[in-house]
């Protein structure tokens, strides 16, 4: 997974106030764009701020005019790289991420923030098969809108998702905020390292499931290309121990597949797969 630019100078892009009676479609006709309509109906309850990253400026042009037309602000962002320095520097309430983008593409992108972030993700592409949106699904993404798309409908999604993400702050006893770099059980908070915040919060998101290793490597070490496998023992084993003391559930080990965070209290038993791990080899 590529690294975050670091570099900050870059100039920030916004998209002009939008008119508030009609959108005007793009003119580029070689991809799908959303259907024109009328938005000024269309209002929300609050006001956001939106990353809309697309490779084509028309269509931010139209997206960031329907959500403009709504009272959100916009932030423009039109390759990979710069989505993810603009999702850095702005920490947008929703990003909106087209699939296909010059270097950096959606799915990598996707899956930077959602290592550092639960903020929610909207992917928006003419993309149509099936396996990529089940991609796209697995690697943290909220939702999936296919291009066209009326303006109803990317507003009705974008209020559907932003609810579920401010209504649902904790999972059966969790609280994992990456953004603030918090973590509690219960109320209790937990004083975790920023590997150990992502690690729980990656075996969190998928509660009660198996999460295979090289998930957990990718979501804890996002900046590293190729994890090393034996990194993942000690820093588990670290954040096992501090979870029992907590009284929390801890995550076991699934043999040759990966690790589960259950729901259930757990009381430091590896049930699956062997013997608590050793603190050898760890990597700082």
């Amino acid at each position: 997974m590529r690294q975050v630019d670091p570099d900050r100078t870059a100039e920030r892009h916004l998209v002009p106030e939008p008119q508030p009676s009609r959108v005007a479609v793009a003119t580029d006709r070689s991809r799908p764009g959303p259907h024109a309509g009328p938005v000024t109906s269309l209002a929300v309850d609050e006001t956001l701020k939106i990353l809309v990253a697309d490779d084509e400026p028309a269509m931010v042009g139209v997206i960031g005019a329907i959500l403009g037309a709504a009272g959100h602000r916009i932030v423009a962002a039109y390759d990979g790289r710069e989505a993810l320095r603009r999702f850095d520097e702005e920490t947008p309430d929703l990003v909106l991420l087209d699939l296909s983008m010059p270097g950096t593409d959606g799915a990598d992108v996707c899956r930077a923030i959602r290592a550092t972030s639960d903020t929610p993700v909207i992917v928006v592409s003419g993309e149509t098969d099936l396996a990529v949106t089940v991609e796209l699904l697995d690697a943290g993404a909220d939702d999936y809108i296919r291009k066209p798309f009326r303006g109803e409908e990317l507003l009705a999604r974008t209020r559907a998702v932003t609810r579920r993400h401010r209504r649902e702050p904790a999972r059966d006893g969790w609280s994992v905020d990456r953004r603030r770099h918090e973590a509690c059980w219960r109320g209790t908070p937990l004083a975790l390292t920023e590997t150990e915040l992502r690690l729980l919060g990656r075996l969190v998101d998928r509660l009660g499931e198996v999460v295979e290793r090289r998930d957990l490597l990718a979501y804890a070490w996002p900046g590293v290309a190729d994890p090393d496998p034996l990194w993942l023992k000690p820093h588990l084993a670290r954040l096992r121990i501090k979870l029992i003391a907590a009284g929390a559930p801890v995550p076991v080990p699934v043999r040759g597949v990966g690790y589960r965070l259950d729901d259930e209290i757990g009381d430091g038993t590896v049930t699956t797969g062997g013997s608590m791990p050793s603190l050898a080899g760890d990597q700082p």
